[in-house]
């Protein structure tokens, strides 16, 4: 039984990655004035759209690079809880074991995206990260963060892609 609920804590937090990862959005572009596009209708596009040019600000870099970094925290963490998850099944860990292990690793994670709001120049950014960051420190006092990841952590990278970048 242990080692099942390991293997679908596994299964969920790559889950997770995979949702985090798929952003198609270039966001290693180098900031700067955008050129005007004119483009069809594609399956991700519904109506044809135009772009105008204007020069990136502060608080829109700012933004960015926020984002960015909590993206990364983001998958980084799940990275070493995916390792913690791995190790504990090859460990024998019982689940008690493992959800201390998870809740430590989910309270620091939750510290980091903090400091990363405390760097948001727009308002809206520094809420919603700070939101994250209360998410996250629910699923380190969770009874069970394991099912916490498998049913909550798998909604902050999609929410983060949504609102965070546009």
């Amino acid at each position: 039984m242990h080692r099942s609920s390991a293997t679908a804590f596994t299964l969920a937090v790559l889950v997770v990655l995979a949702a985090g990862c798929a952003d198609d959005t270039d966001t290693d572009a180098a900031p700067g004035p955008s050129a005007t596009v004119t483009g069809e209708a594609t399956p991700d596009a519904v109506t044809p759209t135009t772009a105008t040019a204007s020069p990136t600000t502060g608080s829109a870099l700012n933004t960015a690079q926020v984002c960015r970094a909590v993206d990364q925290l983001i998958i980084d963490g799940s990275r070493q809880i995916v390792a913690d998850s791995t190790a504990a099944t090859r460990e024998e860990l019982t689940p008690e074991q493992l959800n201390g292990k998870l809740k430590g690793r989910l309270s620091r994670l939750a510290d980091d995206v903090r400091g990363q709001a405390r760097r948001a120049q727009d308002a809206r950014i520094k809420k919603l990260i700070d939101d994250t960051a209360a998410k996250i420190d629910d699923g380190a006092a969770a009874k069970s963060p394991a099912s916490w990841m498998g049913s909550e952590f798998v909604d902050i990278p999609p929410r983060l892609t949504r609102d965070c970048h546009a």
